[in-house]
């Protein structure tokens, strides 16, 4: 919310593609936050499951005969609920990615338009510091491939994480939820470079 509130601070002299990019980049920012605390809320719950699932494997490998006991179909309602929870937060995760397609698309629909206007190459005048309007499709573009990778790894993450056979892989899983290896710091500092070349952070 940060980002919006600043641009909405003072009415902005900005229109045309100039208003739509610095409109998409506050866009960015604000579901790139959304997108962290559900990254938030899964690590919790996926960390739940994995606790959960360690334990019956514990118990399985302990006492092979107590696997339909009552304490053992409790672990496992417990277990579905806590998937049910990691499902929604999935969900909703796919749910920022088509908000960022969308965001890919309109920046598409500016930068035809400015193909159309000033030919191929471009407007010749920057609408902000330094970039051409290609430069922002670029960038945008290295966001919504990381996040769809990510997206792809955490759906893989919710169908193996409550069927893993050995607790070390379940904790393979966590990390790798935790850490969101496609979703790199330079990737991050990708989204700062668009706040600060479309004035929403301070040059």
């Amino acid at each position: 919310e940060e980002t919006r509130s600043l641009a909405n601070r003072k009415p902005s002299a900005l229109t045309g593609s100039a208003r739509k990019i610095k409109d998409n980049s506050a866009d960015w920012h604000n579901l790139m936050l959304r997108w962290d605390k559900l990254n938030e809320d899964g690590f919790t719950a996926a960390a739940s499951i994995v606790n959960m699932r360690r334990s019956l494997l514990l118990n399985d490998s302990s006492s092979p005969q107590s696997s339909s006991s009552p304490q053992q179909v409790g672990g496992d309602t417990e277990l579905q609920d806590k998937c049910l929870v990691l499902q929604e937060v999935v969900d909703k995760m796919a749910v920022v990615v088509m908000k960022m397609e969308r965001l890919m698309t309109t920046q598409r629909g500016i930068e035809d338009l400015e193909a159309l206007q000033f030919g191929p190459k471009g407007r010749k005048v920057p609408l902000f510091h330094s970039w051409s309007t290609k430069e922002f499709g670029e960038a945008s573009q290295v966001l919504l491939d990381a996040f769809r990778q990510e997206l792809l790894l955490k759906q893989t993450i919710l169908q193996e994480v409550a069927h893993t056979a050995t607790s070390d892989l379940c904790m393979v899983f966590l990390s790798c939820w935790l850490h969101q290896p496609f979703i790199p710091t330079q990737t991050r500092l990708r989204l700062e470079a668009l706040l600060l070349e479309t004035g929403h952070r301070p040059l």
